[in-house]
């Protein structure tokens, strides 16, 4: 058998091979086993799963024959998903999915039909194929009468196109499911007349079918929300998100039900609030003119079709401890909620341990750009909206957040923000609890796009870490001049991590098109958990969220 020449490229590899080859000129499987429990930290595994690699990897027969690795085996391995920086365990369902929804993190989407600015962008059926394929589970209709009664959704009081809502729901109901079984929910932001929301809730029935939850389940937990696999009865279910007529408890006359049925529902909730604040940038009236708002009332028909997500108008922690209903959630603008989290983070934890809450972003965002979305999952937040159209870094964290537990838009959330036994602050510093440790060395970049321009690009790696706030830092490798093939930094970082359970990591290879300039290359972001100790790759990816392959990072990884 031929000795493998020295490679050209990947030398950083082969100076990993050489070691563990021990000056023999192939790997044996005892040798591969020691790398697997020593550098990959891959503690369980044994020399059968040294030979099944061999197996898998090695294509010379002979050295296959002879239970040991090429070079060329080698690099094969260390570039394929067993050597990927993201835990594959983590790329199918693996967490509890019997909790109560509350429980989880849920992917949502803000202005779900818009692909472009929220003054005159396109409203498209594909935006909603694109969030749904991307994992997400709360998609977000704005809802206006329509001519000839037909109900259009777009981006009220501005120039965006108008979409057809039937066209809406039909689009839901093909793609729902292609990508998650557990449950949609639709949040209807719904300005339409009593007989459009009449046409709204029979387009419901008729085209969603059995996909649509009609009726409350006979499920365990009394006082909770089911669980996204509660029975197996929310799975393949879409939940409507809407207002809902209040119920008599006691039989009074028919004049005051009507009256109590109405109450409380004309009230304007936030996100009416938040298109008034649209309405009057995009088209301001003259001093001293009013304008009386049209009060929405639900119609009954749509009202029936509100189960276990009924939207209900925040007003305190205290007045929801004391009065809000499990099935019951309110919906908060940016602003209002970064008040909150900041006065009373830990009181906002406890809230969202009860209650769905919804975070969305201020309508003063024309250009649809996002806040970042990690301070309030800090919290508990469960449906915390971005604009999936408007790339960038706050959908860099979503996206890697929701890559985990098999990319099915439901992440559990960490047990410091499920336990009842201690008050969170995610704004302390004070957390009783020992510290991680991070110790991650940047090695080199494989294969990095060029730019536009075509020159090579003088590459260098930030690191990123995403958590609270004491633990949110980033770190920068050295500029690598005039390589966009193989460039190698050797750079070694180390970060303390307080809440890993907390933290978002992201790699980002940037250009260093100045002294004081750069610009974005392709990132990586992943959820701490599903970090892989030991010798990785990290597949980078575009502005857009798309794969950049064969562009990747080589890194090292320890923590304790």
């Amino acid at each position: 058998m031929k000795k493998s020449k020295p490679p050209s490229r990947r030398a950083e590899i082969h100076q990993l091979y050489q070691v563990y080859a021990a000056g023999l000129e192939t790997l044996s499987a005892r040798a591969l086993l020691t790398f697997l429990h020593k550098e990959q930290k891959e503690l369980a595994a044994n020399e059968e799963k040294a030979e099944s690699l061999i197996d898998r990897f090695e294509i010379n027969e002979t050295a296959r024959e002879n239970s040991s690795m090429t070079f060329e085996g080698f690099l094969r391995y260390m570039e394929s998903k067993e050597c990927c920086v993201f835990n594959q365990a983590h790329t199918s369902v693996y967490q509890d999915m019997d909790q109560p929804l509350t429980s989880y993190f849920i992917s949502t989407s803000h202005n779900t039909y818009l692909t472009g600015d929220q003054l005159v962008g396109q409203s498209s059926l594909d935006a909603y194929v694109s969030a749904l394929r991307k994992g997400c589970r709360c998609l977000e209709i704005d809802c206006w009468d329509g001519p000839d009664t037909e109900p259009v959704v777009y981006h009220g009081h501005t120039l965006t196109s108008k979409i057809l809502f039937k066209d809406v729901i039909t689009t839901v109901g093909q793609h729902a499911f292609e990508v998650s079984a557990y449950p949609v929910i639709l949040s209807l932001e719904n300005h339409c007349s009593r007989e459009q929301q009449e046409v709204m809730a029979e387009y419901l029935i008729s085209i969603l079918g059995e996909n649509l939850l009609i009726a409350p389940l006979d499920h365990p937990t009394a006082g909770d929300l089911p669980s996204p696999n509660d029975c197996q009865d929310l799975k393949y279910k879409i939940l409507i998100k809407n207002k809902k007529l209040k119920r008599q408890i006691e039989t009074e006359d028919a004049a005051e039900g009507e009256e109590s049925a109405n109450e409380g529902e004309e009230e304007e909730d936030e996100e009416e609030e938040d298109h008034q604040t649209k309405a009057k940038f995009w088209s301001p009236r003259k001093a001293g003119s009013k304008k009386k708002k049209k009060k929405v009332v639900v119609a009954e028909a749509l009202s029936d079709l509100v189960i276990y997500t009924r939207s209900v108008k925040f007003i305190s922690f205290s007045h929801s401890r004391d009065n809000q209903n499990c099935y019951e959630n309110t919906s908060m603008e940016e602003k209002k909620a970064c008040k909150l989290l900041k006065a009373s983070g830990s009181d906002f934890v406890e809230h969202n341990q009860k209650f769905l809450s919804r975070i969305y972003p201020t309508g003063l965002r024309m250009s649809s750009s996002n806040y970042k979305p990690v301070e309030f999952w800090n919290v508990g937040s469960q449906l915390v909206a971005l604009n999936f159209q408007s790339p960038g870094l706050p959908m860099d964290l979503n996206d890697g957040l929701f890559q985990d537990n098999g990319g099915c838009g439901y992440v559990l959330k960490p047990a410091v923000l499920m336990s009842t036994q201690m008050r969170f602050d995610p704004n302390s510093s004070h957390h009783k609890r020992k510290s991680t440790y991070l110790l991650l060395k940047v090695i080199s970049g494989s294969n990095l796009p060029l730019p536009r321009s075509g020159k090579a690009l003088d590459p260098f790696v930030r690191v990123e870490i995403h958590g609270i706030a004491s633990d949110s830092c980033r770190k920068n490798t050295h500029t690598v001049k005039n390589n966009s093939l193989s460039p190698r930094w050797d750079t070694d970082m180390s970060f303390t991590i307080r809440l890993p359970e907390l933290c978002l990591v992201r790699f980002c290879v940037r250009d260093q098109t100045g002294i004081l300039s750069s610009e974005f290359v392709g990132q990586y972001t992943l959820p701490f958990k599903s970090l892989k100790k030991g010798y990785r790759w990290v597949p980078l990816q575009s502005k857009d969220g798309f794969s950049l392959d064969p562009a990747s990072l080589f890194v090292y990884i320890s923590h304790s």
